[in-house]
């Protein structure tokens, strides 16, 4: 027994699991741990889901970010500070640093490697992985993971093809669809659904979103949700929105996402001028300065003409069953502004979660200690990353996450290898 190599074992090959191979790997290195470190990823390579973020490029963390952003922050909240993370310092910004990993700043604090490609946050993790002597086990689907029955015996990992593998402690950093597919005996999870994805819209509007299908917008959006007999305001983002013949989509639709429910509305706002009562007053204005260009009054089509994209007011007017070619009248500007900020399309839901950045859900929070990712209730069990009920929005929040909370379960899970 002198002789025997302890293995931890780490379910799912991509941002989690990529950042607590190398950290696990350091961390027994710096003890002089003989411990013997294995990724089972299911797809035929590790690190595939990291090569699609960021539209190939990888927004891999952010320089601001805000714990009260994420879905369960304060659970979040407690895990950064266990893993040392402050004001001015960040554990994951250090972690990727000591890797050779050069990067740079865009717009709202978003990081993006310098080389402006997301293969070389993959090339620096598997080169650190490898130096560290981590085994990678691709194509190997892990469905169930039955705990030790007695002290001191180890973990049972079952594959979908029948195979057994060992482990003496265990971290599952697989995906949302992965973690809601496995056995993992008494281990409470929460049913996983789609979220900072586009959002489909009910039946009577899609005719709306497919007259400007593929057409984007700079607005603010609002989401409300019926309460009583009003609508009340739970969030509102601003940015480009994209329409599609589905309903619409852009990031400020993917994080409206999160929160949308079947049933809520969105509320377009094109002008953003401060709302309604501003937009009329505008409308009325751009009314007294066009009057001298057209021979009588104007009509909506030539008031909205400079104010928006011309397929844009038309479908507006369409939607609202206005005429372009119709007068337009000093007390219909009320309506009008109202429909320019406030455009309603009610939310059937996401549109196709295969878009979907993330799925929330998972192991329920509750059930593991944050200063640790330990399971509560199972000794050497640990998850991170989207195995867990955390998500955040667009921006470097979810891989921030990933890589955290892998770090943390790593060093945790090092630790309690070598006290037993």
């Amino acid at each position: 027994m002198a002789n025997y190599v302890k293995t931890l074992a780490i379910v799912g090959g991509g941002a989690a699991g990529l950042a607590a191979a190398v950290r696990a790997g350091e961390c027994a290195r710096e003890r002089g741990y003989a411990l013997e470190i294995v990724v089972y990823e299911s797809d035929e390579r590790v690190g595939r889901s990291i090569l699609a973020t960021g539209n190939g490029r990888c927004n891999f963390s952010n320089s601001h970010i805000d714990v009260r952003e994420y879905y369960n922050a304060e659970f979040v909240g407690d895990a950064f500070d266990a893993l040392g993370a402050t004001s001015g310092y960040s554990p994951v910004h250090a972690f990727f640093a000591g890797l050779g990993l050069a990067w740079r700043e865009e717009t709202d604090g978003r990081q993006y490697p310098l080389a402006n490609k997301a293969s070389v946050v993959v090339d620096v993790l598997r080169a650190a992985a490898a130096e560290l002597g981590v085994r990678e086990e691709c194509n190997m689907h892990v469905s169930m993971i039955d705990p030790p029955h007695e002290p001191g015996k180890p973990f049972t990992l079952q594959m979908r093809d029948g195979l057994f593998q060992r482990a003496d402690a265990v971290i599952v950093a697989c995906g949302g669809r992965a973690v809601a597919a496995l056995e993992a005996h008494d281990m409470e999870r929460l049913r996983t659904r789609p979220v900072l994805g586009p959002i489909k819209v009910a039946p009577d509007d899609i005719p709306f979103a497919r007259e400007l299908d593929n057409i984007r917008v700079k607005c603010a959006v609002t989401l409300a949700r019926k309460q009583g007999v009003v609508y009340s305001r739970i969030m509102t983002e601003s940015g480009e929105l994209m329409f599609r013949k589905y309903g619409v989509s852009g990031i400020c639709v993917f994080n409206l996402s999160r929160f949308a429910w079947p049933g809520d509305v969105l509320r377009i706002d094109f002008q953003q001028v401060g709302g309604a009562a501003q937009a009329e007053d505008l409308l009325m204005e751009r009314r007294r300065a066009l009057a001298p260009i057209y021979s009588g009054e104007l009509t909506y089509e030539q008031l909205l003409r400079g104010l928006l994209l011309p397929r844009v007011s038309e479908a507006i007017l369409k939607g609202a069953e206005i005429d372009p070619a119709s007068e337009f009248k000093p007390f219909e500007a009320g309506p009008l502004a109202r429909l320019l900020t406030a455009y309603p399309l009610e939310v059937a839901g996401i549109a196709d979660p295969d878009i979907s950045q993330v799925r929330r859900g998972g192991f329920a929070v509750e059930t593991f200690d944050p200063a640790t990712m330990a399971a509560r209730k199972i000794d050497g069990f640990y998850a991170a990353g989207e195995a867990l009920d955390v998500d955040g929005p667009c921006g470097g929040y979810n891989l921030h996450w990933a890589w955290a909370s892998g770090l943390l379960a790593a060093r945790s899970a090092v630790e309690w290898l070598a006290r037993r």
